[in-house]
């Protein structure tokens, strides 16, 4: 069983949708807690591909300070 990657629409999403529960009052304080780690989790997702895109952007940006087509590499823009 592979688990896809979500986009950073996707994680976006269910953030929103577990602030909102979190927002509520509806759900137990186990319920609570466990929507609090899953949110955490998503938002780090959500931070690293957000740095990513940045980084990419940074290296089109640098090739003599004009913009650069050049196809960028994933292993470019991994956190390093």
């Amino acid at each position: 069983m592979t688990k896809e990657k979500s986009t950073f629409e996707e994680d976006l999403k269910k953030l929103q949708k577990i602030v909102e529960e979190l927002s509520s009052g509806k759900i137990t304080l186990g319920e609570s807690l466990k929507k609090y780690e899953e949110g955490v989790k998503i938002a780090q997702q959500c931070s690293f591909a957000l740095a990513a895109a940045q980084r990419k952007v940074e290296l089109l940006m640098k090739k003599d300070g004009k913009l650069s087509l050049d196809t960028v590499n994933e292993t470019d823009i991994e956190e390093k």
